[in-house]
């Protein structure tokens, strides 16, 4: 099959997916007495992308076995793209790169050329693990009080969301070109071919973008990204065709210049659409011409006869995920382990357990987690066995937690940090790839809120992410917050890109997923459940979301009644919402699997969401 003709078929496959249910939002900024997370009275409700239910048709394939290679990502397009990389005997990476670019044209929402993202990557001829830092920085112009009113206020967050002032460097590009640089085997320019082909040519437009257009707020605000999406005034319909010339010209220059095309000739271009908007940025060529990605080493810790590393920080996602897991370890033995069916909600005890050590976690993850090339933070400790059993033994059997104070690693007065909320939206998108010859990708990217800033350039959407600092600099006391504004300092993040190792060093288990501070707790439960509890991964990843980020517990409808009416009944105050996950996850099968011969790669992808899977 040509590529044109795979891309018809990708077309109808899209029209299968139909019989959108609209739920109520993934998350809100509510606010509860006591929390520690608190946000501003002036922050007001923005909500971040809506969960959205999707009937998908027999055709779009969310789970798979595969032998030689497999791709998990958000949008059945750029599964597409990964597969055909991969089946060309490219690199994980490679195939990565190609779904990223493909991701950034039909996922628009979510991410591309105009953010940034995480990766952690196996590289198994070496047998060594690394991890590449393409988070957005903010302006060398920028100061403290960049999201600060004049009267020294945290502004309304609508007002720091939308337009140039939200906008950070891009590092998307530069961070897939030094991965491409180190690791990549096809040819840098034939990883675009088929985003720029569906870019010329147009794609059909999903059901999930077009509901997005119709729920998110702000869409419109902007004349450019107006005009594109709301065509004659009305959002665009599933089954449309969209075309994106200027998308396909930048890609074109990518592929032929490299990333300087994107640092150096559109800079001028990017600058000024953010320092012209009617909310004006503080972005200088000069920003552009000097980010770089940063290679750091991964983080990892020791559970459940397994080995978890993902990216350490500015991602807060795998330290605090790890510290979740780590109390989980401390208050739950093999033996009460080995008695449960494998689900958490099943078990009053265990999501009572879930609840609290989230909650102790986000007082740390809140505290001490920020850049570390402008902070230092005891990471160490927080990541220490020792301090794990410290925290659990503040969880109490039958009582709930009414303030999680953060703990002291390494002896740190406490009193010189500070708890600071931020917005961090829930949009972002996750893929999971292994390739023919065992290298393992697993990438999160991002431009932060649903659409972003709103101000599109050159085809693409720029990121808000600098709404993921602190708005408030100083605490009452003025002390320092560490996640605060700084010149080219990058916020911090929860994207939880982690590579699962068994006791060979054998890369298992893929995860990742979407969801702003809620990606945490996602990434959390299916590593607990899979690791610890023996479930499937397809059961756990299709099962009730349990979160708690420090602004109140919410339980995905339908959770187990059973369970909610004893959470209830020892002063747990649960929300049921509906969830915007978007779980993209390769484990290797086990022998518990029936009929499934060892060593093949299962891929899941979330229902949550119009994610599928592919390989051989």
């Amino acid at each position: 099959m040509n590529k044109r003709s795979a891309l018809s078929v990708l077309a109808y496959r899209f029209l299968l997916i139909t019989l959108l249910a609209v739920l109520p939002a993934a998350c809100s900024f509510h606010t509860n007495k006591g929390e520690i997370d608190s946000l501003p009275a002036t922050f007001n409700r923005f909500e971040p992308e809506p969960a959205v239910a999707l009937t998908i048709g027999e055709d779009v394939q969310k789970s798979m076995f595969a032998e030689n290679f497999a791709a998990v990502t958000a949008n059945p397009y750029a599964t597409q793209a990964a597969a055909n990389i991969l089946a060309q005997g490219g690199s994980a990476i490679d195939a990565a790169i190609a779904a990223q670019m493909v991701l950034g044209l039909v996922e628009p929402q979510s991410s591309g050329l105009g953010g940034g993202g995480f990766m952690v990557y196996w590289h198994q001829s070496s047998g060594e693990l690394f991890t590449f830092d393409g988070r957005e920085t903010a302006p060398l112009a920028a100061t403290e009080a960049l999201f600060l009113d004049e009267n020294q206020q945290p502004l309304n967050l609508f007002n720091a969301v939308v337009g140039g002032r939200s906008v950070g460097v891009p590092g998307l590009v530069r961070m897939l070109a030094r991965a491409h640089e180190d690791f990549g085997l096809a040819p840098w320019e034939t990883l675009f071919e088929d985003a720029r082909q569906l870019a010329d040519v147009g794609f059909t437009v999903s059901p999930r973008l077009h509901e997005l257009l119709t729920r998110v707020p702000a869409v419109k605000v902007r004349d450019e990204i107006s005009s594109y999406f709301f065509p004659d005034n009305t959002p665009l319909k599933p089954g449309e065709t969209l075309r994106n010339s200027r998308y396909e010209a930048v890609l074109s220059g990518i592929a032929t210049d490299g990333p300087e095309f994107f640092y150096r000739d559109l800079a001028a271009s990017i600058v000024d659409d953010v320092n012209q908007d009617a909310n004006p940025g503080k972005l200088t060529r000069s920003d552009f011409e000097s980010y770089q990605a940063v290679p750091r080493d991964p983080i990892c810790v020791l559970l459940f006869e397994h080995k978890l590393c993902g990216m350490a920080p500015p991602s807060s996602g795998p330290a605090t995920v790890f510290a979740i897991l780590g109390m989980m370890d401390a208050l739950i033995s093999a033996e009460d382990r080995s008695t449960n069916d494998g689900a958490l909600s099943s078990s009053p005890l265990f999501t009572h357990y879930f609840i609290e050590a989230s909650k102790l976690a986000f007082a740390d993850r809140n505290t001490y987690l920020a850049d570390p090339d402008f902070v230092a933070m005891p990471l160490r400790s927080l990541l220490d066995k020792t301090y794990f059993q410290q925290r659990a033994a503040l969880i109490l059997r039958d009582s709930v937690m009414t303030k999680a104070n953060p703990g002291q690693p390494d002896g740190i007065d406490v009193a010189a940090r500070i708890l600071a909320p931020s917005a961090e939206l829930a949009s972002t998108t996750h893929l999971s790839i292994v390739d023919s010859y065992g290298n393992v990708v697993s990438m999160t990217t991002s431009i932060e809120a649903a659409f972003g800033s709103r101000v599109m350039s050159e085809g693409f959407l720029l990121n808000n992410q600098l709404t993921d600092f602190s708005f408030m600099p100083l605490t009452e006391n003025n002390s320092r917050v560490a996640n605060r504004v700084q010149p080219g300092k990058r916020p911090l993040s929860s994207m939880s890109p982690i590579i699962v190792f068994d006791a060979s060093d054998r890369p298992v288990m893929a995860i990742g997923s979407p969801g702003g501070k809620s990606i945490i707790p996602y990434v959390a439960r299916v590593l607990f459940e899979t690791l610890a509890l023996d479930r499937s991964l397809q059961e756990s990843v299709d099962d009730s979301q349990i979160v708690h980020t420090g602004r109140g517990l919410v339980l995905e409808k339908g959770f187990n009644p059973e369970t909610l009416e004893e959470l209830r009944a020892i002063g747990h105050e649960p929300k049921l919402k509906a969830q915007a996950s978007g779980l993209h996850v390769l484990s290797r099968a086990n022998n518990r699997q029936n009929n499934i011969p060892p060593g093949l790669w299962e891929a899941v992808a979330d229902s949550r969401r119009e994610g599928t899977v592919a390989g051989q």
